[in-house]
């Protein structure tokens, strides 16, 4: 069985949208705006990329990646190559773009978890707010990496829901302080 790994750059409030810069949110490009560029806070990229045997993405996440990343082949080399599960209910196979690997879509959250069960290895979902709320609230997610910047931003997708639920235990299996206020955050999902 798989372990599905939800990393995603948050704010110290939550919030997990358009940290890159993408289009459509007042804050966007959050992430390198007022905060000095340190290389070793962000090694954990490199660790993630290394250990990932796929990669999952919600539609959105997938639309702002897949123009990028393909090109990106000294960024991102083991990421180009390795499979991708794209989850959404609109996508059409000719929507997916041909030069970044193996694509399949899926269109249910009974997808993901048949793919967790069929699948050996570590299933890397970057970003996909929308998904990983959802696949958090099905109890589809196995670890968090998480990169907390030290910023409020207030509105935005947030990573987490706000669904009534149980209470859910995580255990810290790693964390790190960087000089410029960022916290590496590791999770696992206590079952």
């Amino acid at each position: 069985m798989a372990i599905l790994i939800s990393t995603a750059f948050v704010s110290l409030d939550g919030v997990m949208e358009a940290p890159g810069g993408e289009a459509g949110y007042r804050n966007s490009g959050w992430t390198f705006n007022g905060i000095d560029f340190v290389p070793e806070a962000y090694e954990m990229k490199g660790e993630e990329q290394a250990e990932a045997t796929a990669m999952l993405l919600g539609r959105v996440s997938y639309q702002a990646f897949s123009p990028v990343w393909p090109g990106m082949t000294d960024e991102f080399p083991l990421y180009n190559v390795m499979p991708k599960y794209v989850v959404s209910s609109t996508l059409e196979d000719s929507d997916l773009v041909e030069n970044w690997g193996p694509t399949k879509i899926l269109r249910s959250l009974d997808d993901v978890a048949a793919l967790k069960s069929e699948h050996e290895g570590t299933i890397s979902m970057h970003g996909s707010a929308t998904l990983a709320r959802n696949l958090s609230d099905a109890g589809l997610i196995d670890r968090y990496h998480l990169l907390v910047f030290p910023t409020l931003l207030g509105a935005g997708k947030r990573l987490f829901s706000e669904t009534d639920k149980d209470k859910q235990m995580l255990r810290l299996v790693d964390s790190k302080s960087y000089s410029n206020g960022i916290q590496k955050l590791v999770y696992d999902v206590v079952r």
